[in-house]
């Protein structure tokens, strides 16, 4: 299965389930994002893809990924995308493809915050007076300044709709993070900052007919990742031999599932304010990733990984 075709597998959401529904998703170019859109489009839903690497322009990160690629693979998996350039840290851009989403739609259903690219910025283990300062200073503003951004110009469409869902993408769950240092100053309060951000969120909107939470994959299988280890998804296992842990790894695809099953629940307002994982809505939902399997990598890194346990995935996943 290559990442430039629509991939399937497993058990995911109805085709049509999301039907007439509209989202949006920021930060769509790859990784998660892209795994989002592509399923929300495979349930029926119209998703606005955006990023700042497109066909005629790469980002810093100069990776061949692009949002038209994105866009084409939500079509072909059954939804309709749209690929809208965007930079989430200029106002005046945000503002306009909310304009753009509003005139076309006149509703917006799910905004899905997964701005990150920190990649090249973050330095590991390296203290606060030792991390390059305007390298931690650019990744909060692209981890945090952009998904308030987005939501300040954002909410009120989607407002308009009783039951719309916004989705705060981050890494590590509100419980794991409170009692661990995640790589680094700079890292640790960028994802702090979005786990806060959905619980202030669903106090605002919850009021108003809408909901926010808090989602974050396990290990994720993204295009960087395996680059990093230098497999394809085809053969990811080969990484275990650098990485026995990555045999928990999950497909972008995964967490896109659980976004089309919160996004397709009329009951999703009990999830309001609260911190989620793939792992633990795949249990409460019932879907898979594409090979069937339902990894649930959080547990796994509390009960085998951080106690240095040797990698055995039996039993999770």
């Amino acid at each position: 299965m290559a990442y430039g075709s629509v991939p399937r597998g497993g058990r995911a959401l109805g085709s049509r389930a999301l039907d007439g529904k509209v989202a949006l998703v920021a930060g769509a170019t790859r990784g998660a994002g892209r795994g989002i859109a592509v399923e929300l489009g495979a349930a029926g839903a119209t998703v606005y893809v955006t990023g700042r690497s497109t066909r005629a322009r790469r980002s810093e990160y100069n990776r061949p990924e692009t949002i038209e690629d994105t866009a084409d693979l939500v079509t072909e998996a059954g939804g309709r995308g749209v690929a809208v350039p965007t930079d989430h840290l200029e106002p005046t851009q945000v503002r306009a493809l909310v304009d753009r989403i509003a005139t076309e739609q006149g509703r917006l259903d799910v905004l899905v915050n997964d701005v990150w690219g920190g990649e090249l910025l973050f330095e590991w283990d390296k203290p606060l007076w030792e991390h390059d300062l305007d390298n931690g200073l650019r990744l909060l503003r692209l981890a945090v300044e952009t998904h308030a951004i987005t939501s300040h110009h954002a909410l009120p469409l989607l407002v308009r709709t009783p039951g719309g869902l916004v989705v705060e993408m981050t890494d590590g769950t509100d419980v794991y993070n409170r009692s661990h240092y995640r790589v680094s100053f700079f890292y640790d309060l960028a994802k702090a900052a979005v786990l806060r951000m959905a619980f202030s969120l669903g106090h605002e909107l919850g009021p108003r007919g809408a909901s926010a939470v808090a989602l974050t994959p396990g290990w994720m299988r993204s295009e960087i990742m395996l680059d990093h280890y230098g497999v394809t998804e085809e053969n990811w296992r080969d990484a275990l031999a650098a990485q026995p842990h990555f045999c928990i790894a999950e497909t972008p695809y995964y967490t896109g599932r659980a976004v089309a099953a919160l996004a397709h629940d009329p009951q999703v307002a009990r999830w309001n304010g609260t911190s989620l994982s793939s792992g633990q809505l795949a249990q409460e939902y019932g879907f898979t990733d594409l090979d069937g399997s339902r990894p649930d990598a959080w547990r796994y890194v509390v009960e085998v990984q951080d106690p240095d346990h040797p990698a055995n995935a039996t039993g999770y996943r």
